[in-house]
């Protein structure tokens, strides 16, 4: 299972909004047979771990990292294609959380007289396809805020500028965070202050390009704004019905989406419609502290990614988060660090955050 689950890591930057899912299959205590899913769309990692045996599987047992399917959907069912290869045991790490298959995967296994068991590895398997569950389970997107900053806890100088905190190691490894997420999503005021591309670059994704999301309550935002014009589909997220504006956006070659929910539902609005409309598992947010701020205090943001560079920023800086909530030490966000490492010259840690209100 351990390199079922190597193999299903192949498919981070290229499966969405699929899982990533690796199968390894066993006979005799030998390894027969490996696939794993590479691109959504093509074949499923059982039908690529069969497609590499000379011969049936029969006694052999398949190993994979996700429930098989069912269903036909882009693909027709895995579960026929393991029965049809005459495997008699299937172990899977964890149970498909999508409606469609939810435990109707290892039900027809079973029907057709193959031993079954699920659980293995599960917790691996959880925090690989972790936007995946999220999406399936809470209907929104699982969500990284990626932010840098100093060592006196600042993001940007007095004046706003930003660029940059960080050295080329850490810009790289973002590239790689950006890569593996479904789309990156930013605010205004980093559009307006950064004009940012917030595309991936120096990475193969195949023949996607990451979407970017722009959060624009007024729609201030440039025609001519890097985020509109850049390679991929750009989305900006809106309150303001402006036809004429909403036009020239389009032309530039963005969609603009116009939601009615207003306040502290604005947000929410903006994950589920991310999650139902564009199927997206995993999000990054790199935008500035407004934003951040209210993400984190609305309870969606996951995880924290934070770049600490070996530099001072003074006095006037801008501070990571916006969170007016937090008046007394009651108050507080706690969270947990899961992984602190250095990136070239800069440090890297990863929070999750663990106490959402």
């Amino acid at each position: 299972m351990s390199r079922a689950l190597q193999l299903a890591r192949r498919g981070v930057n290229t499966t969405h909004p699929n899982p990533r899912v690796g199968c390894v299959i066993v006979c005799d205590n030998i390894v027969v047979g490996e696939g794993w899913h590479e691109y959504r769309g093509d074949a499923h990692a059982e039908i690529n771990a069969l497609k590499a045996l000379p011969d049936r599987a029969e006694g052999a047992t398949c190993y994979v990292t996700l429930e098989p399917c069912n269903h036909s959907g882009r693909t027709g069912p895995c579960t026929e294609a393991l029965i049809n290869a005459g495997v008699s045991h299937v172990m899977a790490a964890m149970s498909d959380p999508n409606p469609q298959v939810a435990g109707q995967g290892m039900a027809r296994l079973a029907q057709a007289d193959i031993a079954t068991s699920v659980g293995l590895m599960e917790e691996e398997a959880q925090k690989l396809n972790r936007g995946y569950v999220m999406r399936m389970t809470e209907k929104r997107p699982y969500v990284r805020c990626k932010l840098a900053m100093s060592l006196d806890g600042k993001i940007a100088v007095a004046s706003g500028e930003s660029k940059w905190i960080t050295e080329a190691a850490a810009r790289m490894d973002v590239q790689r965070w950006r890569a593996g997420s479904a789309a990156v999503m930013t605010g205004i005021g980093t559009v307006l202050m950064d004009d940012p591309g917030l595309d991936v670059r120096e990475i193969d994704i195949g023949d996607r390009q990451v979407l970017r999301v722009v959060l624009d309550r007024r729609l201030r935002i440039p025609v001519d704004a890097k985020i509109l014009s850049n390679a991929g589909r750009t989305l900006v997220f809106t309150q303001h019905s402006d036809g004429s504006k909403q036009r020239k956006i389009n032309a530039a070659g963005a969609e603009v989406i116009v939601l009615q929910e207003e306040g502290a539902a604005f947000l929410p609005a903006v994950m589920h419609y991310l999650a139902a409309r564009e199927e997206i598992n995993e999000i990054l947010l790199e935008a500035g502290a407004e934003l951040s701020g209210a993400m984190l205090e609305r309870g969606l943001v996951d995880e924290i990614i934070l770049y600490q560079a070996s530099v001072l920023m003074g006095d006037g800086g801008k501070g990571l988060f916006h969170l007016p909530s937090v008046k007394t030490m009651q108050d507080k966000l706690e969270l947990e660090i899961v992984d602190s490492r250095m990136v070239g010259r800069d440090r890297r840690m990863t929070f999750k955050v663990s106490n959402k209100r």
